[in-house]
């Protein structure tokens, strides 16, 4: 090959690889694309939520939630219907994007506060799965008549110069 065609071969090499770079999505971590928090409804009920990021969605059946220290145990949780989509690697599922509240029933023990752990899992719209992910949010109990508590982030937004 001359060398000027080759030059021309290995900048048009360039060129569709800075192309294919440029083509090659920015994915969110996990939890800013799965973002939880929750809070405490009263000394019986909790509230749990994920705010999940446009082009990004949950499994149903991959959620999960557990309550900490031992002693304490949730009662049945029933997660709303999802929407459903075949999927390349899991078939048949039901998803969720936006928000997803639910409601979760504590069933026994006595405490103040709790640690609230969330596993999920979910993907990008690019084809991009990620691992289950575990997300945790310690709970303060509100005395019995008081109101719910407040929301409390698993991973607070981090502030920059304009907010």
């Amino acid at each position: 090959m001359r060398p000027a065609r080759r030059s021309a071969f290995a900048l048009a090499a360039l060129v569709l690889a800075g192309a294919a770079l440029a083509a090659d999505p920015k994915l969110l971590p996990p939890e800013q694309a799965f973002r939880f928090s929750a809070r405490a409804l009263d000394d019986r009920t909790l509230e749990a939520r994920f705010s999940v990021e446009d082009g990004y969605y949950l499994y149903r059946d991959k959620i999960a939630f557990a309550v900490e220290p031992a002693g304490l145990a949730l009662g049945a949780v029933e997660l709303p219907p999802g929407k459903e989509k075949v999927d390349e690697f899991f078939g048949k599922v039901q998803t969720y994007r936006g928000d997803l509240v639910v409601r979760l029933p504590l069933a026994q023990g006595e405490s103040k506060s709790l640690v609230l752990v969330a596993d999920s899992q979910g993907c990008a719209d690019v084809g991009v799965c990620y691992p289950v992910n575990r997300q945790k949010v310690t709970l303060t109990l509100p005395e019995p008549g008081k109101g719910p508590g407040a929301m409390i982030e698993a991973h607070p937004r981090k502030k920059n110069w304009f907010n």
